[in-house]
């Protein structure tokens, strides 16, 4: 299994990560995705994935985090791109669902950061509440080269627009509570070409560790929801979501932070 979306950068992890990713391997985890949510982050996250071999970063700005970012970020987002090649841009996006959000203020950031990566020539993991309408026509202006839509929670017709895109949807921890009817609905009714697992950890835990720090080791639980919904076997599952995430994010060899240029 890959874990495709997982802040294990931040401090809900820093008194046990070490165990943590011990017990994520022991239960079938084979890679995680570390999205960046904002500059001050990216250094810090970028040593850790150079530090173990199955974890892999993507760096951006995210929308709730509109009052940390400056205006100079964007433009080291575009020189760290081009050195350290992380696997995607994100978690960027559009989260109109905030009460202090500002659209129009989000939109530039986020259309700016889509310009970046479809220029880098990498995808980008997307963060999108109330506002998938507004994002698939930023992403449609913008010719970014797909990613993955995260935690994905809109229609089926806004489904298959991102599809179309050459996005795929991540289903995460919500995909195992007994409430999440429709959730399970939509992993049943799209083609499984378009799905990858997710945590999402510390947030949006599984039904088994409600109220508690989500963790990349509960991915298994995510894989039976999923295969539950679909009345389908959780090793095939497993396989075909792992294939995707590998095709759309390119993980084939462990990524490593590049050597710093020597001038004479």
């Amino acid at each position: 299994m890959i874990d495709t979306h997982c802040h294990l950068d931040v401090a809900a992890f820093e008194p046990d990560r070490g165990a943590v990713l011990q017990r994520t391997r022991a239960a079938g985890v084979r890679a995680i995705v570390v999205p960046g949510i904002d500059a001050a982050g990216w250094k810090p996250l970028l040593a850790l994935c150079d530090a173990e071999p199955d974890l892999f970063p993507a760096l951006g700005l995210h929308p709730l985090f509109m009052q940390q970012h400056r205006a100079s970020d964007l433009q080291r987002l575009e020189q760290a791109l081009a050195t350290v090649r992380p696997v995607a841009v994100g978690e960027i996006g559009l989260d109109f669902h905030a009460a202090a959000s500002d659209p129009a203020q989000q939109q530039r950031l986020c259309a700016a950061q889509l310009c970046l990566a479809r220029d880098a020539g990498l995808p980008v993991l997307l963060h999108v509440r109330k506002a998938h309408d507004a994002m698939l026509a930023l992403l449609r202006q913008t010719g970014v080269r797909g990613g993955i839509a995260h935690a994905f929670n809109g229609s089926l017709q806004q489904a298959q627009q991102y599809v179309t895109l050459g996005f795929k949807l991540g289903f995460g921890g919500m995909l195992t509570f007994e409430r999440s009817a429709r959730l399970r609905r939509l992993a049943r009714e799209l083609p499984l070409e378009a799905i990858v697992l997710e945590t999402d950890a510390p947030d949006l835990t599984v039904a088994s560790h409600r109220f508690q720090r989500n963790s990349p080791e509960y991915l298994p639980e995510v894989l039976s929801a999923l295969a539950a919904a679909r009345d389908a076997d959780p090793e095939s599952i497993a396989a075909v979501t792992t294939a995707n995430a590998r095709e759309v994010l390119g993980l084939d060899a462990p990524w490593h932070a590049p050597e710093p240029a020597h001038h004479d």
